[in-house]
């Protein structure tokens, strides 16, 4: 069973218009990111309808996606992303599943409720969030009551982690790696998942926050953009194959000089190339999620 563990999708008012859509929302940061353009002028990613991420999936035999949320600015835009997704899980519940998105600003009341809908919903986790994008502290009390909550659902919550070494690009925001050690400890019952190998957590920091924090989980996301194939040699090197997961970034080009698009074929070829297995290719995410096999 093959699961790309980190896939964007957008409701249709965004995908029919993004760079409007984004001046009217008041999400000028995620502007800066996914509408920007390369050198070539080629966009950086695309903005498929689900259908179309269904037959890319199946193009590179990949069973199941799971459905990561934005970091939005705007609270209402959290709401309106977590029904888009509630509505693709029920469409396609056997290959699809999805994580909620927030943002503290909204208020504790308003949060906690959107979440406990997200969740009879249908929605199995939270993320990918950035407080160092969206503007509230990591020790915001909603934000710890969030999180608190995730850990009593049996919610992962997937973090988006820039590398500190990492070329600078538009809307780019650091996001201090101690800080995510810093939750990892104060959450034990809580399962964190760090995106794009978490900033090189496991190798900058020589794997202390792994051996450290058995609750952390390390993603794959735009590998092909950030670094070389050596860098499946490392995070084996520092953590093994049990704490990482197989996910994309789709639909992000993550081959710019030799795909005209997102595709998810050749980033699997290459993390099969580079000795990912079973576990880094679908099982660990799988136990986290409780993803029903097709032959179960």
């Amino acid at each position: 069973m093959i699961i790309d563990a980190h896939v964007h999708l957008y409701p249709p008012e965004i995908s029919a218009d993004p760079a409007a859509w984004a001046a009217t929302a008041g999400e000028a940061q995620w502007a800066a990111l996914c509408l920007r353009r390369r050198k070539d002028g080629r966009p950086v990613q695309s903005f498929p309808k689900v259908d179309e991420l269904l037959r890319m999936m199946d193009a590179a035999q990949i069973t199941h996606a799971v459905l990561l949320g934005w970091y939005w600015e705007k609270p209402a835009n959290c709401v309106a992303q977590n029904r888009f997704y509630a509505a693709c899980v029920r469409a396609h519940a056997d290959r699809l599943s999805a994580f909620a998105t927030l943002h503290p600003a909204a208020g504790r009341i308003a949060v906690i409720n959107e979440l406990r809908r997200a969740r009879e919903e249908g929605l199995v986790g939270l993320g990918e969030l950035s407080p160092h994008s969206q503007g509230y502290a990591i020790d915001d009390a909603v934000f710890g009551e969030v999180i608190t909550l995730a850990g009593e659902w049996g919610f992962p919550v997937n973090f988006h982690v820039t590398d500190p070494a990492a070329r600078p690009y538009p809307g780019r925001v650091d996001t201090p790696l101690e800080d995510f050690g810093q939750l990892a400890r104060a959450f034990p019952g809580t399962t964190f998942i760090l995106a794009h190998g978490g900033g090189l957590t496991p190798v900058v920091a020589a794997g202390v926050v792994a051996r450290a924090c058995p609750n952390v989980y390390y993603d794959t996301a735009a590998f092909p953009l950030i670094y070389g194939e050596e860098v499946w040699v490392k995070i084996w090197e520092r953590l093994g194959r049990e704490r990482i997961i197989f996910g994309s970034d789709f639909p992000l080009n993550l081959y710019p000089a030799m795909a005209g698009g997102p595709e998810m074929a050749r980033f699997l070829a290459e993390a099969r190339r580079a000795g990912a297995d079973a576990r880094v290719l679908g099982e660990n995410v799988r136990k986290l999620l409780n993803i029903t096999a097709t032959n179960d």
